[in-house]
């Protein structure tokens, strides 16, 4: 474990992998993985002079950017280091994230639109168990059922290509900028998502490294 604990943002598309990196950083460096969703969950009922997240949540709204922006905020200040993933979503959250914070490494997972595809609508998941699945990179033992409990393998409404293609879209018209904000102020570090996840973590390990 290193005894650095940077302040690292980690950017990417659905299905990059930003789940299981951002958990390789959190152990790595024993700072807290911060994703927009856990923060508003764990402060549902934190009063902003916008109200509670509570509020938009229960009436199926998405929450305003005040709030998120303070939700965040909160979720930074318990300590040293952190990775954030997930926000900002956009180029005025990134104006907010460089008021209230100082990073040390901005890291893009860099996929194709074509692999995202392949490894989205290739997730399985057990009807039962919850346990997770893919046919090309992790196939249960027999086709369609779970191994550890003998349920079935779906596919989730999220993961049908009509759906993912719609997922990549929203990210490249709303997200892509922040991506472009970062990259402008010649501070973002691209990894190249596309390797294996231990080849991935090990070039976003050393880019980690290097900048603290």
């Amino acid at each position: 474990m290193s005894e650095n604990q940077p302040n690292v943002l980690l950017l990417g598309p659905p299905g990059a992998g930003k789940g299981t990196q951002s958990a390789n950083v959190a152990d790595e460096y024993d700072i807290p993985h911060v994703t927009t969703g856990d923060a508003l969950r764990a402060n549902k009922d934190m009063e902003t002079d916008y109200g509670t997240p509570r509020e938009f949540m229960d009436a199926g709204e998405l929450v305003p950017d005040p709030v998120v922006n303070e939700i965040v905020a909160e979720a930074l200040s318990d300590g040293a280091g952190y990775v954030l993933d997930g926000y900002p979503r956009n180029t005025e959250q990134a104006d907010y994230l460089a008021d209230i914070t100082t990073l040390d490494v901005v890291c893009l997972l860099s996929v194709s639109d074509s692999e995202l595809v392949e490894r989205l609508t290739g997730r399985r998941v057990c009807n039962d168990c919850g346990a997770n699945y893919h046919v090309e990179f992790n196939p249960p033992e027999e086709e369609g059922v779970c191994d550890e409990c003998g349920g079935a393998l779906i596919q989730r409404e999220d993961d049908t290509e009509e759906t993912v293609k719609e997922r990549i879209d929203v990210y490249h018209e709303s997200t892509e900028p922040v991506v472009d904000y970062y990259r402008e102020a010649g501070v973002l570090e691209e990894i190249d998502g596309e390797a294996t996840p231990e080849e991935v973590w090990q070039e976003l390990r050393e880019t980690i490294d290097a900048a603290v």
